[in-house]
């Protein structure tokens, strides 16, 4: 037997009469009270409650069938009961006879005895299910489709309005956890340097209250049109556009996005909502919740990118119902911190350094484009950060510490002093690293080191000077294709080489060649998913099987570097004969500008990274051949370690300053001196100090890294007597500890290093 379904005019009057429960002038209780009876008459259901998180528990605040005394009594655990099992997987409910279930928690002072169906829907705002919304019935029977959606949708506006206060202060009957109010700190991992003291904004914004229930379907469902037919003239618009810089594998991609977008499942789940009643934002955003908790659900990994197409889907519309751009981006104050689940670079630039005081992310990694960029713009950045999106709100105060890898969320007034007077140490230190600028990175007993730069943009060469770096030891030159719809023209490549050797002056640059595949991917560009990306194809691999993409790249960076030296690295190599293939085809690109009456670079000179051990153990081979090396650390360590440098989960397991990754340092140098061949380490390891100090000590004499670790590493090593580290660190190579940092740490301190 099934009862009645509210039809889409019902759920409007529904949605209206809860609206106007909620305005009424009424205190909160009462408003719960009249919630229930009038949820309960429109829905034919026998029972109607509602259960909101009061600390630990789940507590019936109101109800209509069961015994009146039984309200604020009655107290669920968190997973307990049917309630606990609702808010605990923030999925609705559904049962015919509840009693029978593994999970019923019987109450004997609800008087709820003769109810046998269920339904239960979570009442959530951020991913975070504050409280449950039941209704039952006597008769056991399953609710159909149309009644579980009529009360999420009641439970999506009444979470809103309870959490925003602004129907009155349901919150005031006693700590309801509806919204994030205490402090909190989280702990992540740091991405960019640099402490910010600001105010939370949110990536992906809820939907504006006073547009969650609309007055005009007929018009809203208007308005969701217009957008829709908007976002998909835009995909349509990138499919169509340039065929240079789409074709194959790639246009299906975009082709096959453009048919999420037009597909029409999708499109009248959102119409629906509206037609119940919604505002075409609420109904976007409540199919959006619907699909990250899918995609958060299925284990399937082609599915979970179905659902994660689909949210961008979501979040473009959303977007574009805003009415902004292409980017959709939201003018803020100078005092923001982004919160967001992830961000990629191309949305970074979308708000600029100077509207940014810092980044937080849920998810994230420190090697990812976003949070290079950020540390490029000089933007703090903290990822990795558990729950993150669910544990604050817009314009909620928050502290991000960018050295720590800690956020603050809502912190008291004396935390917020304590990190006011980190901040200004932190101006004191910089003070100083700016007097250390020209001065050259010298130890303590005379040894020279020279401190390059990572860069990956042309703001960049900039730091240069502000960092006193003595060149760029690595300028990674696929952020240009990742920030862009489509593959930079041969004009806009050589346009940017240009404008960074320009910057740089007379300072040696670097140019890596495309580094992609693994976790970089780039839209307009075929690719197939890969058990084990990291190992699969990527970097120089791509370059030499599309030789046609690397010459394009390689004949921007001849024509960029005319008449001064050139110097071009490739990334990834393995073998020998994988870096002749790549050197020749820069030795074609330059006989070829020659042909054409090019004066081409002045000096040329060519080198590898030494990224995957194989290439560590063949350094011989490269004799004669390669102009100089460059080590990877990140790649080195995870290939070294067998560690995904992108999983949380053993990311941080190994240490550089462990024996074995030590000694394996200590081989490529002695290996590199033999062949003749400058040696450079690259990576994050080089900007930090202690780090630096074992660097050095195993005899390299060339770093790169971020600019903020110049200036450190630059006062470290005027405190340091490289010969009595190379001592120090030497006698630690045998040890079976898993990592010597500590030994490192306590000599540092001994020898009065700065750290």
């Amino acid at each position: 037997m099934t009862g009645p379904s509210p039809s889409l005019g019902g759920s409007r009057i529904l949605l209206r009469k809860l609206r106007e429960i909620m305005e009424a002038g009424a205190d909160a209780q009462q408003r719960l009270d009249r919630l229930v009876v009038m949820i309960a008459a429109t829905m034919v259901a026998d029972v109607c409650s509602i259960y909101l998180k009061r600390g630990r528990v789940y507590e019936l605040f109101a109800t209509e069938g069961l015994k009146a005394d039984a309200v604020h009594r009655t107290k669920l655990k968190e997973g307990e009961g049917l309630v606990g099992l609702v808010a605990e997987t923030a999925r609705p409910l559904n049962i015919a006879d509840a009693p029978r279930h593994e999970r019923f928690s019987y109450r004997p002072e609800t008087g709820e005895d003769p109810y046998q169906s269920f339904l239960g829907v979570p009442i959530v705002r951020s991913e975070r299910a504050f409280g449950v919304l039941v209704v039952q019935n006597k008769v056991a029977r399953t609710y159909g489709e149309d009644e579980v959606e009529a009360l999420q949708t009641i439970a999506m506006v009444l979470a809103e309005m309870v959490a925003s206060g602004a129907y009155g202060d349901v919150a005031a009957l006693g700590e309801i956890d509806a919204r994030p109010m205490k402090p909190e700190r989280l702990a992540g991992r740091a991405f960019s340097d640099g402490l910010a003291i600001g105010v939370a904004v949110l990536h992906e914004p809820h939907a504006p209250l006073g547009r969650i229930v609309a007055d005009d379907p007929a018009g809203e469902e208007a308005r969701l049109r217009q957008a829709l037919e908007r976002i998909r003239s835009d995909i349509a618009e990138l499919v169509n556009g340039d065929p240079a810089a789409i074709s194959g594998v790639s246009r299906e991609v975009l082709e096959t996005f453009l048919m999420l977008a037009s597909d029409a499942s999708w499109e009248n789940r959102i119409v629906s909502g509206v037609r119940a009643g919604l505002s075409a934002d609420a109904a976007v955003e409540r199919i959006r919740a619907e699909h990250r908790a899918k995609a958060a659900a299925t284990r399937d990994p082609h599915m979970r990118a179905r659902f994660h197409d689909l949210e961008d889907l979501d979040n473009r519309l959303l977007r574009a119902l805003a009415g902004g751009e292409h980017s959709g981006r939201q003018a803020i104050a100078g005092d923001a911190i982004l919160i967001a689940r992830e961000i990629g670079p191309a949305e970074l630039f979308d708000y600029g350094a100077r509207q940014l005081r810092g980044v937080a992310l849920e998810e994230g990694a420190p090697t990812a484009h976003a949070a290079i960029v950020a540390r490029a713009l000089g933007i703090a950045m903290v990822g990795r950060l558990p729950n993150l999106t669910s544990r604050v709100e817009a314009g909620d105060a928050v502290i991000l510490d960018g050295e720590s890898g800690e956020v603050r969320l809502r912190p008291e007034s004396d935390v917020v002093k304590a990190y006011e007077q980190r901040q200004a140490l932190r101006s004191e230190r910089a003070a100083e690293f700016r007097r250390l600028r020209d001065q050259p990175a010298i130890t303590k007993d005379g040894a020279r080191v020279t401190l390059l730069l990572n860069a990956g943009l042309a703001l960049d060469a900039v730091h240069l000077e502000e960092a006193g770096a003595e060149g760029i030891g690595l300028f990674r030159t696929e952020f240009q294709f990742m920030v862009s719809e489509t593959l930079p023209k041969l004009e806009a490549q050589t346009e940017l080489y240009r404008n960074v050797l320009q910057a740089a002056g007379d300072k040696p640059v670097t140019f890596r060649t495309l580094d992609l595949g693994g976790d970089k991917v780039l839209p307009y560009m075929a690719s197939e998913r890969e058990d084990n990306p990291a190992l699969g194809w990527r970097a120089i691999r791509i370059g030499l099987d599309r030789p046609a993409l690397l010459r394009y790249q390689l004949r921007a960076l001849v024509e960029a570097a005319e008449g001064r030296l050139l110097r071009v690295m490739f990334p990834l190599v393995t073998t020998a004969p994988e870096f002749d293939a790549a050197k020749a085809l820069v030795l074609r690109e330059v006989e070829w500008a020659k042909k054409r009456g090019a004066q081409g670079p002045a000096n040329l000179e060519v080198g590898a990274m030494i990224e995957a051990p194989a290439l560590a153990f063949a350094i011989d081979a490269l004799k004669g051949k390669a102009n100089f090396l460059s080590i990877g650390t990140n790649d080195l360590m995870q290939y070294f370690f067998a560690a995904d440098r992108g999983n949380p989960k053993v990311a941080d397991r190994y240490d550089i300053l462990s024996p074995p990754a030590l000694r394996l340092l200590k081989r490529i140098r002695e290996d590199a001196r033999a062949a003749d061949l400058p040696v450079s380490i690259c990576g994050e390891a080089a900007g930090r100090p202690l780090e630096a100090i074992a660097f050095v000590a195993l005899g390299y004499e060339r770093l790169s890294m971020p600019a903020s670790g110049v200036g450190p590493v630059k006062r470290m090593l005027a405190s340091l007597d490289r010969r009595l580290a190379e001592e120090a660190v030497m006698s630690m190579l045998d040890s079976a500890r898993a990592s010597v940092r500590g030994e490192i740490l306590a000599f540092a301190q001994r020898s009065g290093v700065s750290l």
